[in-house]
């Protein structure tokens, strides 16, 4: 009987299924590059954007001298509210469940008066989706220059949407002009994290029949010099990463690539010469710009038998299954620590859960007291066998009760607030509901992990079943909320 070599992968290095994907039915796997391929060292690679964007503004004569990249002041997944020039985290259904105004969080009753009547609705351009590890940077510049703009610092006249899109502006040159890429590509080591499974992940998945597509909107020049770093000591003697791939695209323009109609040029030299390309797409070849429905006729594949990889939740997840019905997957690169966290926190949960279980009990019981209390003064319902003082006495113990419990459980239930972030908490949670981001990575990405690497224990041949959903009024013991009331 032949033994498996590969160990099972532990759980922070897991694959999560939100829909059922069988690898098996999977032609062609196209791969995003930045943050999917190639893994940055986060706080080096976004202070770098950060410190050129902030120069920049300092040229325009801001005060920003003394600001400094803060990496736990924002996470992905929040929503700036260009409105009110707050960062949000909202669950699920849009409410907002934490608010930072600047660089300081909204007390309860601020929070209350701000959102008690408003949803977050990405649809409305008030809102701006911090849907990637590049939005750190702009999220943290953003969050400072409101303090500015607040001690009216700045040296002329902004509204807090404006504010943003100046903000934004000067984040986004960073990557048009090319001063990001240039430090990186001549200093690879920095900020590049190496990954030898990586590439033996897509070399089991490339002999085993696979396809395999690179998708990505950086340039040529530095998509070789950032691949050739990361895969190509990782790869058989005399292999390079070019090897791996069935077409290269770069510049692709995503999200843009999916929705619409554009010509290819062929890239035919290491500096990036051009030559329009007339017919179909070759096995091996580089190209430029492009379309995904050309990819799609060139190669014989589509939708479901495609699988797309990346860490854009919208530029590569969203667009991509609801424009081609493409599978999909979402690199969430701090799904280790999460769940890290949560395995470590999972003791006190269970002490939390027998706590709450016990609260349920006694607000149960205050509840029926509450009511014969009712009946008695109004002088209905079936006869008490006891008198008005008893029951009020018993009110009140229950009550005492109930506030002795909330003192155990508060602490404990803020460590779990807290955990991976002490401002806005899990990644995935937004109080004791999924966040925002979590609702959209149900919607749009079979599946999510950590990095591209944790396919090598998961084999190109895995059958990824989803759980079954859990309902409320489904039987057996569920997770109860812990959240005590403010």
């Amino acid at each position: 009987m032949l033994n498996p070599t590969l160990p099972e992968a532990p759980r922070d290095r897991g694959i999560f299924c939100n829909r059922t994907l069988n690898l098996r039915s999977v032609r062609a796997i196209g791969y995003d590059m930045d943050y999917t391929l190639v893994d940055y060292r986060v706080d080096a690679f976004e202070h770098m954007v950060y410190a050129q964007a902030r120069e920049r503004l300092a040229a325009e004569g801001w005060p920003v001298d003394g600001l400094e990249f803060d990496a736990q002041m924002v996470t992905r997944g929040l929503v700036i509210d260009t409105e009110l020039g707050n960062l949000v985290k909202a669950d699920r259904f849009g409410f907002v469940k934490r608010a930072m105004h600047g660089t300081r969080m909204l007390g309860y009753a601020e929070q209350r008066e701000a959102y008690a009547q408003v949803l977050v609705d990405l649809n409305d351009p008030r809102w701006v989706f911090l849907n990637t590890l590049f939005s750190l940077s702009e999220g943290c510049l953003y969050a400072q220059a409101v303090d500015l703009l607040d001690r009216r610092a700045l040296p002329r006249v902004f509204e807090y949407g404006s504010l943003y899109r100046h903000v934004r502006a000067g984040v986004d040159a960073q990557h048009i002009e090319g001063h990001l890429k240039a430090e990186i590509a001549a200093a690879p080591d920095r900020y590049v994290v190496q990954d030898p499974e990586t590439a033996m992940a897509l070399l089991d998945q490339k002999i085993a029949g696979k396809k395999l597509l690179l998708i990505t909107n950086s340039e040529w020049t530095f998509t070789s010099k950032m691949m050739t770093h990361a895969f190509d000591r990782h790869l058989p003697e005399g292999m390079t990463w070019r090897q791996l791939f069935e077409v290269v695209i770069v510049s692709a323009r995503k999200p843009t690539f999916f929705t619409e109609r554009g010509p290819f040029f062929e890239v035919v030299d290491e500096e990036g010469l051009l030559r329009p390309v007339t017919g179909p797409l070759r096995s091996g070849g580089i190209y430029l710009g492009g379309c995904a429905s050309q990819v799609e006729r060139d190669l014989g594949v589509s939708g479901d038998e495609i699988l797309y990889v990346g860490d854009h939740m919208f530029g590569d997840v969203h667009v991509s299954k609801r424009t081609l019905s493409w599978r999909t997957a979402l690199v969430l690169r701090e799904m280790e620590a999460e769940v890290t966290a949560l395995e470590a926190f999972r003791p006190t949960e269970l002490r939390l859960l027998s706590l709450m279980e016990n609260k349920r009990v006694l607000e149960a019981r205050l509840s029926q007291a509450r009511l014969a209390l009712q009946r008695l003064h109004a002088g209905y319902g079936p006869a008490p066998d006891t008198r008005v003082p008893m029951v009020e006495a018993g009110v009140q113990d229950l009550r005492t009760q109930l506030l002795a419990l909330d003192a155990v459980i508060g602490p404990l239930a803020q460590v779990g607030t807290e955990l991976t972030n002490p401002r806005w908490g899990l990644l995935t949670r937004a109080g004791n509901d999924k966040s925002h981001l979590t609702r959209q990575i149900e919607r749009y990405a079979d599946i999510y992990t950590s990095r591209v690497s944790n396919f090598l224990l998961a084999t190109p041949f895995a059958y990824f079943r989803s759980p079954r959903g859990i309902l409320p009024h489904d039987p057996g013991d569920h997770l109860a909320a812990y959240t005590v009331a403010p």
